[in-house]
């Protein structure tokens, strides 16, 4: 039963970016048809990024406060409702207005997930739990282009929203199925803390633990490269290398590929060191660093196939990455905290998706192209990887017990 939840929060995940991703798969057409402009676009994926930022430690508190096992289905049911009525977007206002409204609904996702996972699994599995959970994102990276591209060359952009938000409604039984049972509801629902256990406390308090504020300056380093490769890539494609909106999921498939090839690698890695070792895996920290390093090898390899494979690679790397601190960061909270401590590194990744969107699309417009983007989102990874690597993680925390 914990690797069989471990697994619903996998694909929770799934879900989510396969709602949230359509629209980047889809982007050529959708800025085409509404008359929307790079910076605008980026405004787009600024305005899901701002939401999520400020739904995530709040929806953080509310999954530790109610559960995983009822905040995820709730959240699933609203944000497949708002996802849908994209299809009715008519201008650039009401579109905006809806990406927010997304980033809002789908805020519970990632805290709730990783609630899941650190409840259901031993500390010593959840590197490869984690690794398993991040493979969700790519899995719903990789059908929302192969889909929504698809249906948007057949019967246009308005029926892939509408097509993709559906499919997800599939997530809903299955959920019920997993968690109906005593043993699941008692490691999924509000956390029974013991006497003579620390608790976690406030958002605020969480928001200044040493494990989360060493994660949150690697998100920080990172993700900015992560939105760039699954956020821009079909608009490089089309624009850059000439590639038919039809064809595009052809190539946006490899990067989401390699991500899961990243996340599972490495997560099983981290887990047999954390069964051996009790430090951090700093050499496949590093190792981790220098993959995602590798995006700028498009610029000398062009093509679409070499942008796809680049992609892939930096994603892999960074797919690594999310598994190790994650990993690190919540065998090293207190477990009634472990949501609000993945909302926060879920905001921290909304921020640097805000301040990076609108600046990729303004170099875009004044460049002419992505070289300068992709040096600069690349460059930054490095001083955030080397951060982790010299601090010093605190101990880990002692567990209460689910109630």
């Amino acid at each position: 039963m914990s690797w069989a939840l471990a697994v619903g929060a996998t694909l929770t995940m799934a879900v989510s970016y396969f709602d949230r991703q359509t629209l980047a798969s889809i982007a050529p057409s959708v800025t085409a048809d509404l008359g929307i402009d790079g910076a605008g676009y980026g405004l787009l994926v600024s305005a899901f990024s701002i939401a999520y930022l400020v739904g995530s430690p709040i929806s953080g508190a509310l999954v530790d406060r109610f559960g995983p096992r009822r905040a995820l289905l709730v959240a699933v049911v609203v944000w497949t409702i708002v996802a849908a009525l994209h299809s009715l977007a008519a201008s650039f206002v009401m579109l905006f207005v809806l990406r927010i409204a997304l980033g809002l609904t789908e805020s519970p996702t990632f805290p709730g997930a990783t609630a899941t996972v650190t409840r259901a699994l031993s500390p010593a599995d959840r590197p490869r739990g984690f690794g398993l959970l991040f493979t969700g994102s790519s899995l719903g990276a990789l059908l929302a282009p192969l889909a929504a591209t698809k249906l948007d060359a057949l019967y246009g952009w308005q029926v892939a929203f509408l097509v993709t938000a559906v499919a997800g409604l599939s997530w809903i039984p299955m959920w019920l199925l997993l968690t109906r049972g005593a043993a699941a509801r008692r490691a999924l629902d509000p956390i029974v803390v013991k006497v003579g256990v620390p608790a976690g406390g406030s958002i605020g308090r969480t928001a200044v633990h040493p494990a989360v504020l060493r994660a949150v300056v690697v998100v920080l380093a990172t993700a900015p490269l992560a939105s760039f490769v699954l956020n821009w890539s079909a608009k490089y494609l089309a624009e850059v290398e000439g590639i038919h909106k039809a064809d595009i999921g052809a190539y946006l498939w490899l990067a989401p590929v390699l991500f899961d090839v990243g996340s599972l690698g490495f997560g099983h890695l981290a887990t047999q060191h954390a069964k051996r070792f009790d430090s951090p895996p700093r050499v496949l920290f590093t190792v981790c660093g220098l993959l995602a390093l590798a995006l700028p090898l498009c610029l000398v390899f062009r093509g679409p196939w070499p942008l796809a494979v680049f992609a892939g690679v930096a994603l892999a790397g960074v797919a690594g990455l999310f598994a190790i601190f994650t990993a690190d960061m919540l065998v090293r909270v207190p477990l009634d905290s472990v949501s609000k401590a993945g909302g926060i590194t879920a905001a921290a990744q909304s921020l640097a998706y805000i301040v990076a969107s609108p600046l990729i699309g303004r170099s875009v417009d004044a460049t002419g192209g992505y070289s300068a983007a992709i040096v600069v989102l690349s460059a930054i990874v490095a001083p955030g990887v080397v951060a982790w690597l010299l601090w010093k993680p605190p101990p880990p925390a002692v567990e209460p017990a689910a109630g």
